[in-house]
């Protein structure tokens, strides 16, 4: 890994001179290419790579934030001038200031987390033929009847984080990915679907061929979608969107919603969010994960940590800002990027699976639905009412029958969550490792 201890040492020591009482800095160098191909031709090749600086300064109890692209002395001066001159004006807040030094992380790299491929990286050549391979393995489904594209890609991303409390420390990621959409019939008809997966290793990437298949039988069969019947039905959650459902949770947990009083879960501590023989546990450190860190924005170590424990709220999800307002200790879940400051975040996540194959829930489930994707939304985050647009399968009789479309379902999250129901078929090589879910009883709006 480049070494940019150096460089954010440049820019703290520039924020010092400036006039910050305190600062940190967040260094990005980060390189992607990805590769499109359609009707077996290279569609369009995209590079990318720089390296960003994010600088935070804090003068007494005020705070600024701004980044730039460049490494020059001059640009760096400038930039650290400018960001003490705005923080001089901005409002005070009595939550903001680094951690202390028994705060921070002893971690300072990520080296046992196999985070960055050790492997050379693709070349364009590699990826055009992975994204080939998988258009042409959509296509030779029967009923495909063109794809919309298939795209390889790859990223590598090294991040320095310093700070003026003595935090030092960085590490590098690593990504690549291969996906594909394939569509079925022809004008009003069309229906589309995909297939994608990506690793840390590209070794680990399944078979291209495979990927871009099971797109073309994914479009394959929602063809002749109907709209199904209003009412009030079971729900079941397909394993590729049920972490949707998890995430609302999660912002509802956020430290700053609590503390500005817009989360359906402000007053929840302690009480019973989810069904009581699950629990939603956070594991930062898994290896060859996207999601896993050795530390977090504000140099603070991340842990294991049980969120959810059958059933019950544990803990909000909190910065040092957020923490300090609330009164609690922080829990090691802050997240920035070079243009903002910290919030709260979480990183890998694991929901309890049931004992159930996602089969055996359809098969008792009488007469309902099976979602595999879901369009738009409108979530109320200061009541839990939920509302989405989806398509997915209609069941009849325990049975897997048509595709449906153009249809919303509706509900309260906090008054369903509770009533989950988890199949056993979470991949395990996601950062967040979440089941199909079945919930009883949502309004169904179609014809």
């Amino acid at each position: 890994m480049t070494n940019f201890s150096d460089l954010a040492n440049q820019v703290l020591n520039a924020a010092k001179q400036a006039g910050a009482d305190d600062a940190d800095v967040l260094v990005v160098d980060g390189t992607t290419l990805s590769i499109d191909v359609r009707n077996g031709a290279l569609e369009h090749a995209d590079r990318s790579e720089g390296v960003d600086i994010g600088l935070r300064v804090l003068v007494g109890q005020r705070q600024a934030t701004l980044s730039i692209s460049e490494r020059s002395v001059e640009a760096i001066s400038s930039m650290a001038e400018r960001a003490v001159a705005m923080a001089s004006e901005a409002p005070e807040d009595a939550s903001l200031g680094l951690a202390t030094e028994d705060q921070l992380s002893a971690l300072r790299d990520a080296q046992n987390l196999e985070l960055s491929d050790t492997a050379d990286a693709l070349t364009p050549a590699e990826l055009e033929e992975l994204a080939q391979q998988a258009e042409a393995a959509a296509l030779s489904v029967p009923g495909v009847a063109q794809s919309q594209a298939a795209t390889a890609g790859l990223s590598r991303t090294e991040i320095w984080l310093a700070a003026t409390n003595g935090f030092s420390g960085g590490y590098s990621r690593t990504g690549t990915s291969v996906s594909c959409v394939a569509i079925s019939g022809e004008g009003l008809s069309m229906e589309r679907d995909y297939a994608a997966e990506g690793r840390v290793f590209a070794a680990d990437l399944p078979n291209a061929e495979e990927i871009g298949r099971l797109a073309g039988e994914r479009a394959v069969a929602r063809h002749g979608a109907t709209r199904p019947k209003t009412g009030a039905y079971p729900v079941l959650f397909d394993e590729r969107i049920s972490s949707s459902l998890i995430s609302h949770l999660i912002s509802a947990i956020d430290g700053s919603s609590i503390v500005r009083g817009s989360s359906w879960l402000k007053d929840a501590m302690g009480g019973q969010v989810l069904p009581q023989n699950i629990s939603l546990v956070e594991e930062p450190h898994r290896a060859r994960i996207a999601g896993s860190r050795p530390f977090d924005a504000e140099g603070l170590p991340t842990a294991e940590r049980v969120w959810v424990q059958d059933g019950i709220l544990q803990d909000w999800v909190m910065d040092l800002s957020s923490a300090r307002k609330l009164g609690r200790a922080p829990t090691g879940n802050a997240a920035r990027g070079v243009s903002g400051p910290p919030r709260p975040s979480l990183s890998n996540l694991r929901l309890s699976e049931g004992e159930k194959t996602k089969a055996e829930l359809i098969s008792e489930m009488g007469t309902g639905l099976l979602v595999t994707s879901m369009i738009g939304a409108t979530i109320n985050p200061n009541t839990g009412d939920y509302s989405r647009g989806i398509s997915g399968f209609w069941i009849e009789n325990g049975e897997v029958g048509g595709p449906v479309n153009e249809a919303t379902i509706a509900g309260n999250l906090r008054d369903f969550l509770p009533r989950l129901i988890p199949a056993n078929d979470a991949r395990g090589h996601l950062s967040r490792v979440v089941p199909s879910l079945l919930v009883e009883g949502l309004t169904l709006a179609g014809v």
